[in-house]
């Protein structure tokens, strides 16, 4: 039987399926117990595909105001792929700043890291 995904499942099943590199960790029951060290050189899957959800969402409404037209442009000259991978590069920057010093994600730093990284602003 096949149940019908919700539109968070399905946007999540895209990314999965853009992703063939994480398959065999995705289905790996063990995966959950895994460490993705950054050191190792390894990447975790799950907070990656969490990430272009993350982003897939802001894009969708807008937030931080200028995600989506930074995100269309550098899709315009790249694939929506490969925008959201340069997103993502500053999403993890900020997140990082914000919990190293202990502070909430500074929405205006985020936008303006994107806008210089894609070369809008």
């Amino acid at each position: 039987m096949h149940a019908l995904l919700t539109p968070l499942e399905s946007m999540a099943l895209d990314w999965i399926l853009a992703h063939p590199e994480y398959h065999a960790a995705l289905e790996d029951p063990d995966a959950l117990s895994q460490d993705f060290a950054v050191e190792a050189g390894k990447t975790n899957p799950f907070l990656h595909l969490s990430m272009h959800l993350a982003i897939a969402e802001q894009v969708s409404v807008d937030h931080p105001r200028g995600i989506r037209a930074a995100h269309d442009a550098c899709a315009a000259r790249t694939d929506p792929h490969q925008a959201a991978h340069e997103i993502m590069e500053c999403l993890g920057q900020v997140v990082w700043e914000a919990q190293r010093l202990g502070t909430p994600l500074d929405s205006d730093a985020y936008i303006d890291l994107i806008r210089r990284r894609i070369g809008t602003g």
